[in-house]
């Protein structure tokens, strides 16, 4: 069985994602308002096949919705500057996880308001 490649990404989510979702805003309080607000994930599918996802409310076949709300109803578009260095080397699921929060919790350090599950 071929073994899975894991890639991060991130999405540019509208700066009203601040002022209308109390989790988020909870989630950066260091957030100033100069930057953009983002949204960093892991998959096995390209980084524009899985905002796809989120964007259309994707549901899989047994049911369970794989888009995150706060992507769906917020997302813009993909920052591909923010991770394309991190996805040069294959990950596994684990490591692109591990990976997910280091780079939400960077972008955190640098000024951005920053969601990751």
């Amino acid at each position: 069985m071929a073994r899975l490649i894991y890639r991060v990404y991130v999405v540019e989510l509208k700066k009203r994602v601040f002022t209308e979702n109390w989790r988020f805003r909870a989630a950066n309080p260091q957030f100033n308002g100069v930057l953009e607000c983002l949204y960093v994930g892991t998959t096995s599918k390209t980084p524009a096949d899985r905002l796809n996802q989120h964007k259309t409310g994707y549901v899989n076949k047994k049911g369970h919705k794989l888009s995150a709300y706060i992507v769906q109803k917020y997302g813009s578009y993909l920052r591909p500057s923010l991770y394309d260095d991190i996805n040069l080397k294959p990950m596994t699921r684990q490591q692109a996880l591990l990976m997910e929060e280091k780079l939400a919790w960077d972008l955190r350090k640098q000024g951005y308001a920053v969601w990751f599950n």
